[in-house]
């Protein structure tokens, strides 16, 4: 950890609160980063290499202000609470989102174990749209309050299943177990998204962020802000200059110097207006 530079990642996500082991502390760190750091596919949707060591994510993530998905949201955090002094597990899971029940997807999801005073906490900084926004008790079964709505870790065995409740309705995320994962596991897991030709990163342009008063969700040229009321406002966004200003300025990345990035907003753009054009 001699080469993480702590002072400059909580610089980059707004914390200036206290170090120490606690609840308190890692709750902060954890919502400070979610608010801070969004969640995005740009380099494997321009079939760029997404690298996982650890001077690359600070490059990226901290001293470029972009953001990343799973593998770079949680071993960045990783990283920085095992900085503090937490004791973390880095986890992998199995994607139950929106994929049906007889299919079984391979573990390409990671999230953290973090020990605080004997109690373990899931934490996860990198879902897209249901990324967690509080760490939660592992030993609890009944819906936890999260920021973000509610949440339910069931157990059967040794296996988790995270559930998020979606329109009155408990929806399963993902399924994990307590083995714990190395690099090489993430980097293979991740080489596989970002180049496996069916992978939904390599296709779709996808951001997300938590705000205080709900979520925000990219999906191609569709802006979807989620209220905390439950309601959702969608946005059409019908040319690639709108897009890139809506991810520099509501998703809050620095896109300078990426080669590629303004055709390929374009070309999400355009696919947008055709599409609009059959159905209207």
């Amino acid at each position: 950890m001699t080469d993480f530079d702590l002072d400059a990642y909580l610089q980059r996500i707004g914390y200036a609160g206290a170090r120490t082991i606690s609840l308190e502390t890692l709750s902060a760190v954890h919502r400070a980063h979610v608010g801070a750091i969004a969640f995005e596919n740009l380099d494997p949707l321009l079939g760029r290499p997404v690298a996982l060591d650890l001077a690359s994510l600070q490059h990226k993530l901290v001293a470029r202000r972009r953001g990343g998905f799973c593998y770079e949201h949680n071993l960045l955090l990783g990283a920085a609470l095992r900085a503090i002094g937490f004791t973390v597990a880095d986890l992998a899971a199995r994607v139950r989102w929106n994929v049906p029940a007889e299919v079984t997807r391979p573990r390409t999801h990671m999230l953290l174990a973090v020990n605080v005073a004997a109690q373990r906490y899931l934490v996860d900084a990198g879902f897209g749209g249901h990324t967690l926004t509080a760490p939660l008790r592992m030993d609890r079964r009944v819906p936890q309050a999260t920021p973000h709505g509610p949440v339910r870790l069931l157990r059967n065995d040794s296996l988790y299943e995270l559930q998020a409740e979606v329109g009155g309705v408990w929806q399963p995320l993902y399924t994990f177990d307590l083995q714990a994962q190395v690099q090489g596991d993430f980097e293979m897991a991740c080489w596989y998204l970002c180049h496996h030709p069916e992978s939904l990163f390599r296709s779709t342009l996808i951001a997300a962020r938590p705000l205080p008063e709900g979520r925000l969700a990219l999906r191609d040229h569709q802006l979807t802000h989620y209220t905390a009321d439950g309601q959702a406002q969608v946005e059409q966004l019908d040319s690639g200059a709108v897009l890139r200003e809506v991810l520099q300025r509501r998703f809050g990345l620095q896109l300078a110097g990426i080669d590629g990035l303004d055709a390929r907003l374009e070309a999400v753009a355009a696919a947008g207006r055709a599409a609009t054009a059959l159905t209207s």
